[in-house]
């Protein structure tokens, strides 16, 4: 099957700049809308994908993801999430950019092209086979992430990938890919649009639901987070009130001396 870029096809939509503000954000959301029926037919490779990064975290491995644009920023702000939400070590999970910090706010021309810096970033990590590295790009041809992915093979590395077209030069080097075709976009070319919000739900399910099998999450509640603010010290007092059954006081006191809600929750003594 000759590799066809859906992600660059034409817009469905012409004549844009003639349409009213109802009329553009109408057809955006009709469009929108075909971003969770697309991940509905991939959960299965989703499901497969998250299994071997549980295996892999669980076995002291870190998870890494590796982008570039609109790609590379959703990785990092997925993995900069999982030490306030879940408690994790910051070096768990790891977001890496073409071009690296500065790309995160402006674009770095031809960081992306590169077929040696992607591998390069991974080894600054000294990446193991212990670990899982899952590349991000919506078109599945960015050289600094698909040469990357192929290098980790090499080493014996679990690959995975999100990209928005079949049968691409990522999808082929990684163990277990993830395509998930949303079709062109509202805005010709434009992949921060559905692609994008289709790798940030996809990137949402492989931490959220690895970190609930790896027991950061009880009940429904996040019992490992971080307590950095006033609204997330509120929730903790909360939380550990209604699992204790104790006054919202008594669960303050609990979290002041114990400074987690997990401790506190597992060091309470009612007796005492």
């Amino acid at each position: 099957m000759d590799f066809i870029k859906i992600t660059e096809q034409d817009s469905l939509y012409d004549k844009l700049e003639t349409k009213g503000v109802g009329e553009l954000i109408s057809a955006i959301h009709t469009e929108d809308q075909k971003v969770t029926k697309a991940i509905k037919k991939v959960l299965p490779a989703i499901e497969t994908l998250i299994e071997k990064v549980v295996n892999q975290l669980s076995h002291e491995g870190r998870l890494f993801y590796i982008g570039a644009g609109t790609s590379g920023r959703l990785g990092i702000l997925d993995a900069s999430e999982c030490p306030p939400t879940f408690g994790t070590d910051p070096e768990k999970v790891i977001g890496l950019i073409a071009g690296g910090e500065k790309a995160v706010y402006k674009a770095v021309e031809n960081a992306e092209d590169s077929t040696t810096q992607g591998w390069k970033d991974l080894e600054a990590y000294a990446v193991s086979s212990q670990d899982m590295v899952i590349g991000i790009a919506a078109s599945g041809t960015t050289p600094y992430v698909v040469h990357a992915l192929e290098a980790c093979q090499k080493n014996n590395i679990p690959t995975g990938c999100i990209c928005c077209n079949e049968g691409s030069p990522m999808a082929k080097v990684s163990n277990y890919p993830i395509e998930v075709i949303v079709g062109p976009e509202f805005v010709t070319g434009s992949s921060r649009m559905k692609a994008g919000s289709a790798q940030k739900m996809i990137l949402n399910m492989i931490t959220t639901a690895s970190m609930i099998r790896l027991g950061h999450v009880k009940g429904n509640k996040m019992v490992d987070m971080q307590l950095n603010n006033a609204k997330l010290k509120k929730r903790a007092v909360h939380i550990v009130a209604e699992k204790l059954t104790v006054s919202l006081e008594m669960a303050e006191q609990l979290l002041q001396t114990h400074k987690s809600i997990r401790q506190a929750i597992k060091n309470h003594q009612p007796n005492g």
